[in-house]
């Protein structure tokens, strides 16, 4: 049941914290593009929030996440007045690549299939002959 109500909390503090990315006036974070939180984690005791964070520019990576844990106070203030939990969680910002390894896995299969639709198959070496 615990599980439960943090697997909602994350939900939350996901959209909140979505939204209140957009209004952040940090030029490392507003001018790179597009950034998106893929996952969060809340611990049990909701102290700590893990934000995974995909940047679609993946050269200005570096500075968004600088960006992100300057702006963590106001961030966290402005999420702890939206959700009205007991514990605001401090929240850590963590890269996150599932995005780009996901299109490498979709580009190696892609390639495969191009590889197996050239190759002629065994059935029909057997009806040549």
């Amino acid at each position: 049941m615990a599980s439960n109500r943090i697997g909602r909390i994350n939900e939350e503090i996901q959209k909140e914290l979505s939204a209140l990315l957009r209004t952040l006036k940090d030029p490392r974070v507003s001018a790179t593009g597009m950034v998106s939180i893929t996952r969060v984690d809340t611990t049990g005791d909701l102290r700590y929030a893990r934000i995974y964070i995909s940047c679609l520019n993946k050269e200005n990576e570096k500075d968004v996440m600088k960006g992100l844990k300057s702006a963590s106070g106001y961030l966290r203030r402005e999420l702890g007045r939206a959700l009205q939990l007991r514990y605001t969680p401090e929240l850590q910002f963590i890269a996150d690549d599932s995005i780009q390894y996901g299109a490498h896995i979709l580009e190696v299969l892609r390639k495969v299939e191009v590889e197996d639709a050239a190759k002629p198959h065994p059935d029909e070496e057997n009806e040549e002959a």
